[in-house]
């Protein structure tokens, strides 16, 4: 018999609890997630906003035996208390702790991974029609919400489910927003959608309830007790705050989406104030400054207005900042379109995300070559976030597309500087990227310089037999290393074109070159690199820092970096390994 709320571990456990309790249990899971997220930080207002949603759904249905999937999965921290995780919560994205998402080998109670958005009625299609081909008795359930309707994925599976004869419950958490206010017209349509017989999602083929109050234990108990009895596919639209129980992230919930330690009295943040600032601010201040002297430059985002600090430009330019919901694939072929219309388009978004658009990058973009303007954040490690997020793909699966240029600048000036020829280039689509987190002390309108395409820069040359080569910011740290060594130091800044001139000099000139990058060393720029070299008579052998062939968890970037190789201390051990055996 269960004594204490405290002692809730599992869903078998939560089954014991009395209904009348359970409005009880909500508010102490609520104030405990506030208690634990304040303490370690983490995502915040949209978990907030299914407490009740979460209570319900294990109290009525047998997980794990029945499936159920967390779409953008930030919003499963309550599910992971609820799951015999409640013992070790506080080891939340911190190394060898637990994910911040679902995640299939952490526990049979998340049956898929979810991190990026608008995955989970795909996944769950697929539990409820293996089901079907094998005879097995479950339900099926998929949480869609912060925004993921809007994705093309979503509506894919929609149209599929719809037609099915699939036992599959979609659970649509309407709260209208993603990180930042959801845009678009399905918001909009949910919005005013009511009691109807007929619908939308009915035309398709799926059995609606709702609209329902979702933080209205009663409510949901009994839509989702009336799913389990119909066969076929079934949409329960229910309404939450996000944010929900804690006034200041109702009232700020993009500030609120994500948060670090903080005075859960006062709401002030309590992790000490770093005065640096971020890279993304330096591109959103430096693109605002650009389009107040160009009214031709526009910019493009899939739901990240504040998370590609495009907030600058939209206070100021609000027509001239697109917005286009969840839907990486439709933002780049949107901006594709934006520019063959004679517009100069910066297409923004996280290095992670571009992975959802490849196939968009190269039909509708490099194949036609057009000079869109990619914005690349997060390029690198991320921290917490873990291996959903880290942005270590795109150097590899960006330099094999033709008419690409790429540019990886090293600080605060570069980075503007990189942005401003960029507006200039017209040959074709430009890549910038550059990663999370601070780069100086503040920002500065330094004069603006084109950079010569393909062009790199000599930070310290001698007639040593070493020189490294670094790709990106993880050169300031090469900087250090180089003066401490005595080597020589070259920063590429051009991944494409390559400076091809320099690299000749290079190598013909050492013996052992030591190619830097924060991004996956195999199809890394030191292996485009290593061909290069292979085409000439020089005797230099090739090295390659750079992240292993596997995907790199969660923690805290100093960790990462140090668990990685990619630390100072940790570099240096590598430099003098390499210079070692080049002796013997």
């Amino acid at each position: 018999m269960i004594q204490s709320f405290e002692e809730i571990d599992s869903p078998q456990q939560l089954k014991e609890l009395p209904i009348s309790s359970l409005n009880d249990y909500a508010i102490w899971l609520r104030n405990y997630l506030i208690e634990q997220i304040a303490e370690y930080g983490g995502h915040f207002a949209a978990n907030l906003g299914v407490i009740e949603l979460t209570v319900a759904l294990h109290k009525v249905f047998d997980t794990p035996k029945d499936i159920l999937i967390w779409d953008v999965g930030h919003q499963a921290y309550a599910h992971k208390i609820l799951t015999k995780r409640k013992n070790i919560f506080h080891t939340l994205r911190q190394f060898h702790g637990i994910s911040g998402f679902p995640k299939m080998s952490e526990s049979n109670y998340d049956p898929f991974g979810t991190a990026h958005s608008s995955t989970s009625i795909s996944a769950a299609l697929g539990y409820a029609q293996a089901a079907l081909l094998k005879n097995i008795n479950r339900q099926h359930i998929a949480v869609i919400g912060d925004g993921a309707l809007s994705a093309g994925q979503a509506f894919e599976a929609l149209n599929n489910a719809g037609t099915s004869k699939c036992n599959i419950c979609i659970i649509i958490n309407d709260n209208h927003i993603g990180i930042d206010p959801s845009q678009g017209a399905l918001g909009e349509y949910l919005e005013q959608l009511d009691f109807k017989k007929e619908n939308f999602f009915t035309d398709l083929g799926f059995q609606y309830f709702g609209p329902i109050d979702g933080h209205n234990l009663n409510e949901l108990l009994a839509a989702l007790e009336a799913s389990k009895s119909i066969n076929g596919p079934k949409i329960i639209h229910i309404k939450t705050t996000k944010g929900k129980g804690y006034e200041p992230a109702e009232l700020e919930q993009t500030k609120w989406h994500s948060t670090s330690k903080f005075d859960k009295l006062s709401g002030k943040n309590t992790k000490p104030k770093d005065s640096r600032i971020k890279y993304q601010d330096i591109f959103g201040k430096t693109l605002l400054e650009l389009a107040q002297k160009d009214e031709n430059i526009v910019a493009v985002t899939p739901a990240m207005v504040s998370g590609s600090s495009l907030h600058f430009m939209q206070e100021k330019f609000p027509n001239r900042v697109f917005d286009v919901g969840i839907a990486e694939q439709h933002a780049v072929t949107f901006s594709a379109g934006l520019v063959a219309s004679g517009m100069t388009v910066f297409c923004c978004l996280y290095s992670t995300f571009l992975q959802r658009a490849y196939d968009q990058l190269i039909h509708d973009v490099a194949l036609q070559n057009l000079p869109v303007i990619f914005a690349i954040d997060r390029a690198g490690l991320v921290g917490e976030d873990g291996p959903t997020h880290h942005g270590v793909f795109d150097l590899a699966f960006l330099q094999t597309i033709p008419n690409l240029c790429i540019i990886s600048p090293r600080n605060q000036i570069e980075l503007r500087n990189a942005i401003y020829t960029a507006t200039l280039y017209k040959k074709g689509p430009i890549i910038i990227r550059y990663p999370r987190g601070e780069a100086d002390e503040e920002y500065i309108e330094t004069p603006f310089e084109a950079l010569e395409i393909g062009s790199s820069v000599t930070l310290k040359e001698n007639n040593k037999n070493t020189a490294i080569i670094s790709v990106g910011t993880i050169g300031n740290r090469c900087i250090e290393i180089a003066e401490e060594l005595n080597i020589s130091h070259y920063d590429l800044r051009f991944v494409k074109p390559l400076n091809i001139e320099l690299l000749n000099h290079i190598f013909n000139q050492y013996k052992d070159i030591i190619v830097i990058e924060e991004g996956q060393g195999i199809g890394g720029v030191a292996s485009t690199i290593m061909l290069e070299a292979s085409k000439t008579n020089g005797k230099a052998k090739i090295h390659s820092i750079a992240i292993k062939d596997h995907f790199v968890g969660h923690g805290s970037m100093e960790i990462l970096y140090q668990n990685e190789g990619l630390g100072k201390i940790q570099i240096i051990e590598q430099i003098h390994s390499i210079i070692s055996q080049s002796v013997k």
